[in-house]
């Protein structure tokens, strides 16, 4: 797992987007947001762990 993961285009342009979007917040609205990015990165994490333990 060594190998460094690349974003693919499109998702690169989803980030310049979004990059865009996240200078207007103000700090409560960026707290917010990272607070929720958070939560989801955490419930992806829970389903990635569980569709590898189902493997096994």
């Amino acid at each position: 797992m060594s190998t460094p993961v690349k974003l693919t285009l499109e998702q690169e342009f989803k980030l310049q987007m979004l990059q865009g979007q996240v200078q207007s917040l103000d700090v409560e609205q960026a707290r917010g947001y990272i607070l929720e990015l958070m939560r989801q990165m955490m419930v992806k994490d829970n389903i990635v762990k569980d569709l590898l333990r189902a493997e096994l």
